[in-house]
């Protein structure tokens, strides 16, 4: 075991920018293993999850409790205050989907983010009007009780330790909690700023990050269950603090809280079967439209990478969010047209509309007319055990660090999920988004989301799972990472690895990541693409199988690790 981890350890760092611009080295290896892979955005999380795999557990066990020790360790966007989607693929073949996302608070209305003016306010985002109903604790304790197999308390217990006992700081957390517009946002919040900020004097590199509020919570969690943060003293302490500070969660809206479990949705692609999120994500859609419209093309003969080829790409991720705009939504509020967004033939009249020479303006693209074919910072984990079940889980604040809002006595950040809304029905959220009435405010309804875990699936067999955070990127940068080892042939941390692109139809723009060659750049720019630079675009945790090995691939854009376990069980 020894061996294994230590070659994941090595490369466990970003060696990514030096490597794009370096081609002669040799290209990053995925780590290997035969029994069990786990995949996360941070070490403490990955060893949590190898443990309980290596300990009897199951992949569903192994996912309880890195989500539990990311709360801990990668407060960005692992939490207790969020919420977000599991998908399964269990050995025998069947799959499903626990969306655990935040919900409205009862007392929730369209327009209670607009102002005297009529604009858009920014209550939405940050303070404790911007959060929705959590469903991490609940939605992680559903899954297990219905497909783990390990005691509840082994799962929490790690994550109870790192609280209690500290981790050291990372460059990243240190480097992130610093920046301008998260300690801005940190500092106006007295529990935030204590524990988060050092109470005004941050923290370095190295530094130990204790957490006692947090341990005492997670251990309330951890001998009475959900229980505790949706009826017991958790969410006491919680609705308190809401009250004293105006707050819009209640008692009610934390007892009241369901997890739902969804049939996935799935698609095929050139004789691979796509098993992925279905709404409230808009990501699943996404994928299978887009892939839809590639499909019937010859776009890869250019090869990954080629002007070409990132053209076609970038149309029709432009045409699918024009779609998204219009279309998606909480299934359980507004008809979504899942079947129309992707009949044959009007995604055949999408790719019809892409002209290979040009870059169509954005307006110029409107929704499509879809009656004639009717009959939403976040992080990601991937976890395969030694009997073929595969879980991929994307879970969130939303924006990094959420609210910015650390209720007293509690030790966790609060989300700012309300912003996933419309707040202001087409008007652009906080990542440039245009949202209609679809994704309108109401109470107790789910804001529209972008994440997107995907398993991918071929004669009956995995082959990928994957999933990134990202916002709106979430949905283009996890279909890459597809395209990437369908289309393309590359290994799991080249798929990863390899630079990536984004559109989404508004703001008119094509975004790419650092890394392509100038001259690629130059012939976007002549088909009359506007091209924005970004130094990263997603961070994905994936595991391809490849019939005889696992290949776990952490993204070497951050310092997300993979480990391999060298035993079954």
């Amino acid at each position: 075991m020894a061996a294994v981890k230590s070659t994941m350890r090595r490369r466990s760092f970003s060696l990514l920018p030096f490597l794009l611009l370096v081609t002669s080295l040799p290209a990053r290896q995925p780590v290997r293993a035969k029994h069990g892979m786990v995949v996360t955005r941070e070490s403490n999380a990955t060893d949590a999850g190898e443990t309980v795999l290596e300990s009897g557990g199951n992949a569903v066990d192994a996912a309880v409790a890195v989500g539990l020790a990311l709360a801990v360790t990668h407060p960005s966007a692992g939490n207790l205050g969020g919420g977000g989607f599991m998908l399964i693929r269990f050995a025998n073949g069947r799959s499903t989907f626990i969306d655990f996302r935040e919900r409205a608070p009862a007392t929730a209305s369209r327009n209670m983010y607009i102002g005297p003016d009529g604009k858009a306010t920014q209550d939405s985002v940050t303070g404790y009007r911007a959060s929705g109903v959590p469903g991490t604790v609940k939605g992680l304790e559903y899954a297990h009780r219905k497909y783990g197999r390990k005691p509840w308390k082994d799962l929490v217990n790690p994550a109870v330790s790192l609280a209690a006992k500290g981790f050291p700081v990372s460059w990243a957390l240190a480097e992130s909690l610093k920046s301008k517009g998260t300690s801005d946002r940190l500092n106006q919040f007295s529990e935030s700023k204590r524990i988060f900020l050092k109470g005004g004097t941050y923290y370095s590199t190295g530094d130990t990050l204790v957490q006692p509020e947090l341990a005492r919570t997670l251990e309330r969690i951890r001998d009475q269950g959900a229980r505790d943060f949706y009826e017991g003293e958790t969410a006491h302490l919680l609705a308190a603090d809401m009250k004293d500070h105006h707050g819009t969660l209640t008692l009610a809206d934390l007892h009241d809280y369901k997890v739902i479990e969804r049939q996935p949705l799935t698609g095929n692609y050139r004789g691979y079967t796509i098993i992925t999120a279905p709404p409230p994500s808009s990501g699943g859609v996404g994928i299978l439209q887009m892939m839809g419209v590639l499909e019937g093309t010859d776009y890869a003969k250019g090869g990954a990478g080629a002007a070409s080829t990132l053209h076609m790409i970038a149309e029709t991720m432009r045409r699918y969010f024009a779609d998204r705009s219009e279309y998606m939504g909480d299934p359980d509020y507004y008809k979504v047209p899942v079947s129309a967004l992707l009949n044959a033939r009007y995604i055949s009249s999408l790719r019809e509309s892409i002209d290979p020479a040009r870059a169509t303006p954005s307006s110029q693209i409107h929704p499509g007319k879809l009656t004639a074919y009717e009959s939403s910072e976040t992080t990601h984990y991937s976890i395969v055990d030694s009997e073929g079940t595969a879980v991929a889980v994307t879970y969130t604040l939303n924006g990094g660090f959420g609210s910015a809002v650390t209720p007293a006595k509690l030790g966790f950040l609060l989300n700012n999920e309300m912003d996933d809304f419309a707040p202001k029905p087409g008007e652009a959220n906080m990542y440039g988004l245009i949202q209609g009435e679809a994704n309108a405010i109401a109470p107790l309804k789910t804001p529209l989301s972008s994440m997107v875990p995907t398993i991918v699936v071929k004669d009956g067999k995995l082959r990928l799972v994957v999933g990134s955070p990202g916002g709106p990127t979430i949905i283009n940068t996890v279909m890459q990472v597809i395209l990437n080892v369908i289309d393309f042939d590359m290994n799991a941390q080249e798929a990863v690895d390899q630079p990536r692109i984004h559109h989404q139809w508004l703001p008119d723009a094509l975004v790419m990541e650092r890394g392509f060659s100038p001259d690629t750049v130059a012939l976007l720019k002549a088909k009359g693409h506007r091209i924005r630079s970004v130094p990263m675009l997603g961070e994905v945790a994936a595991i391809l199988f490849d019939g005889t090995w696992l290949q776990g691939a952490a993204d070497g854009r951050t310092a997300g690790t993979a480990t391999g376990t060298a035993k079954g069980y």
